[in-house]
């Protein structure tokens, strides 16, 4: 089959989001570095809701997630502010970790009301948090996952949610369409330690070699 499969979107994401923090690390007043790490948020979203549907245990994915949030937050903060402690702002595994969660209990009932009320909860949790990508991230995740049988409909939502929440630079992310249109259904080779690795050793790196040079 034609296309591209999960394999292809996460290593897109990874290269996104590699080019944004060497962008944000050694060249903070080159644009160019930011608009092309935009593309990465929205792929790391729909791969989440491809996994949260197809994962056989959903607990074990949140501790898994929720593992690399801790071990990742030393590392972004010493990457984003040269600090080792920095409450101000949360890494993405964390905006992953709260996004599962809200599947989770949005799928364990089945009120719409008390389903609304689980969105806006992780809606608000994310901008209080500071998460990055913080509620506009939780609103993604559900779009992607409420709209997943209807491809056109999920697509045109985010890029709505995009265009109607987004800076100037965040306005690149709409980019990720692209790619995630392509997707192909298929899952391609299973490398999670590298995609789940790499998030808090690039950054490591990345402090590492600002500090020597």
């Amino acid at each position: 089959m034609k296309g591209i499969n999960t394999f292809t979107l996460k290593i897109i994401a990874l290269v996104s989001m590699l080019i944004d923090h060497i962008g944000m690390v050694f060249f903070p007043n080159i644009i160019l570095f930011r608009m092309l790490g935009r593309i990465a948020f929205p792929i790391f979203a729909y791969t989440l809701v491809e996994g949260f549907i197809h994962t056989h245990n959903v607990k074990k994915y949140m501790i898994r997630l929720g593992m690399f949030a801790v071990l990742s937050e030393v590392p972004f903060d010493l990457a984003t502010t040269g600090k080792v402690v920095e409450v101000g702002h949360q890494n993405v595994f964390f905006t992953l970790f709260l996004s599962v969660a809200m599947l989770f209990l949005f799928e364990a009932v089945k009120d719409a009301k008390k389903q609304f009320l689980i969105v806006a909860m992780a809606v608000f949790c994310g901008r209080l948090l500071r998460l990055d990508y913080g509620s506009t991230g939780m609103l993604m995740v559900i779009l992607f996952y409420y709209l997943r049988d209807r491809k056109w409909e999920k697509l045109f939502s985010v890029g709505l949610l995009i265009l109607a929440t987004a800076g100037f630079v965040q306005l690149f992310s709409i980019l990720a369409l692209i790619p995630i249109a392509m997707y192909n259904e298929e899952r391609g080779p299973n490398m999670k330690v590298l995609f789940y690795a790499f998030y808090p050793l690039h950054l490591l790196v990345l402090y590492i070699v600002k500090m020597i040079f």
